[in-house]
């Protein structure tokens, strides 16, 4: 199979319009715009519902995990019954899950409402390709390939700036109150793309559902709760344990072996000649493997930053959104012009040159924020660490997501679009999931050594702040707690150094940790192709 970054015009003289790249850009807005918001709602979230800050982050997981372990299922949709019919629907669902988002009463309505919306976007995913494929070529489907990495990061900025200002002046609420407005503009939209027939002949495998779906829940729960109910040995707070050690590494451990069934069930399928869930083609070259590893590399990461920032802005520093807002806006905006212009160097960078400096840039800025960070995130030094992040970030979700649908048939483009969603969805759960726990670890580990050797507060006046067991808090919540105990003014003042300073430092280690993963993740972009387009393949 080929895998050039991008094919030839071979449609020169057939220029599509671009007004149906509106709808199919405002699907993906809607559903990057619903994601990204949830971090800017964190503070407003937890003051609402009264729950910890993991706790808000399972919604983002279990979007992120729906949306992976179904949208596989919802490529066969798209095949089975068309791209625009099942797109529609798959927006209406939507538009009524962000209905019960926006009156959630309580923290378990609105992981619901999440799981709903991840249900849509499960479909809604594969459908944006299929429904690229269906009205563009040659040139302009790289260039609205370049367009969805754009509207993704362009939703992202928006839900910064908007979930910012309102979530400040108003509350979190209407920042999702917009997205049944926008979803209803994308269904009256959706009239102008082309038509696509469905194929009846289609067959759903519902045993690859049954394990790629499975896989996927287990590893998302199983990282999302590492924190909560132990890395290794099970804490009080595990539901059950298996010979003392905690279930969470257990199901990462089954999630990983259900995962290789489903491949090996998927062979079997394809040699009986039977329809797989995912057909292995779009997976039968190293260099689409290495997208796939690389794709999910820098999701993964992004996300770990996405979750990092805004509860160190919000929750440790007690700011409002529209901080946090205006903290990510360097980020975001960078992500969003790097997205869309880095088609137009496919003609002169290869995609394995590209893959290779997006991932340096990467660990550099996370390797810089490191080191400056501070508690003060407006600084130069910090807002030149975010931005270097966003262009190596940007750079890659575009050029990767074009290798992938440029190297298969478009016939498969509703797969290409399955496996982007698997990956870019199991890879935000995993990030998101691994960056909480590894965070709260990393403070805990932190507060326990300073506590361990402090003569100034005796055993007994730990056990009353209860220091050692508190996750991410403001000084000002911390000190609320101390006030209730007999600690004295001395003691007090020690007990908000200690953690100021572990809080700190949990999130320098947390970025070095980070760095480390950027550079490791070096390695797949090695098999990425090595020549522009029109070019004899060299590998």
């Amino acid at each position: 199979m080929s895998t050039a970054a991008s094919a030839p015009d071979t449609d020169m003289d057939v220029r599509a319009s671009w007004v149906p790249m509106i709808a199919i850009a405002f699907g993906q807005a809607i559903m990057s715009f619903n994601v990204a918001s949830l971090p800017v709602a964190l503070g407003g979230m937890v003051d609402s519902f009264g729950v910890a800050p993991t706790v808000v982050a399972t919604g983002i997981v279990a979007y992120s995990m729906i949306v992976a372990g179904f949208v596989m299922l919802g490529a066969k949709l798209v095949q089975r019954f068309g791209a625009l019919q099942v797109f529609r629907i798959a927006v209406v669902v939507f538009g009524s899950a962000q209905i019960l988002m926006t009156l959630s009463p309580n923290a378990t309505a609105m992981i619901t409402a999440q799981g709903l919306c991840g249900a849509a976007g499960a479909v809604i995913v594969p459908a944006l390709v299929a429904l690229i494929a269906e009205n563009y070529r040659g040139s302009q489907q790289a260039t609205a390939l370049g367009t969805l990495g754009s509207a993704r990061a362009g939703a992202g900025v928006l839900a910064f700036l908007i979930g910012g200002v309102l979530g400040t002046y108003i509350g979190w609420r209407p920042v999702f109150g917009i997205l049944v407005v926008v979803s209803a503009i994308v269904l009256l939209l959706s009239f102008r793309l082309k038509p696509d027939q469905g194929r009846p002949e289609v067959k759903i495998d519902m045993i690859g559902v049954l394990f790629a779906a499975s896989a996927i829940v287990l590893i998302s729960f199983g990282f999302n709760n590492l924190n909560g109910w132990g890395l290794v040995l099970a804490s009080p707070n595990a539901p059950f344990d298996i010979l003392g050690v905690s279930p969470a590494p257990a199901m990462i451990v089954i999630g990983i072996v259900l995962g290789q069934a489903f491949f090996l069930w998927t062979r079997r399928r394809e040699a009986s000649n039977r329809t797989p869930l995912l057909p292995l083609e779009v997976l039968d070259s190293p260099q689409e493997r290495a997208a796939v590893y690389a794709m999910f590399s820098v999701v993964a990461l992004e996300a770990a930053l996405n979750f990092s920032v805004p509860l160190y802005i919000q929750i440790v520093q007690g700011r409002s959104p529209l901080a946090t807002a205006v903290a990510m806006l360097p980020f975001n905006l960078t992500v969003f012009f790097a997205a869309m212009l880095i088609v137009r160097f496919y003609d002169r960078i290869t995609p394995r040159q590209i893959g290779r400096f997006g991932f340096a840039a990467c660990a550099i800025a996370l390797l810089w924020l490191a080191f400056v960070v501070r508690n003060d995130w407006s600084s130069g030094p910090v807002l030149l660490g975010l931005i270097l992040f966003g262009v190596g970030q940007g750079s890659l979700v575009t050029l990767l997501f074009n290798v992938l649908v440029t190297a298969s048939p478009k016939q498969l483009a509703g797969d290409v679009g399955s496996l982007r969603g698997t990956t870019n969805n199991l890879a935000a759960a995993v990030g998101t999931a691994v960056s909480g726990a590894l965070l709260v670890g990393l403070l805990s580990s932190a507060v326990m050594r300073q506590l361990a050797a402090n003569p100034t507060l005796p055993i007994e006046i730990q056990s009353q702040v209860n220091l050692d067991s508190i996750t991410f808090v403001s000084n000002d919540q911390l000190a609320s707690v101390i006030q209730a105990t007999t600690a004295t003014p001395e003691q007090k003042a020690e007990a908000l150094r200690i953690n100021t300073e572990a809080r700190l430092l949990a999130l320098k280690i947390g970025f070095l940790i980070m760095a480390g993963l950027a550079l490791l993740a070096l390695l797949p972009p090695g098999r990425l192709p090595n020549y522009r387009p029109g070019e004899i393949p060299d590998n």
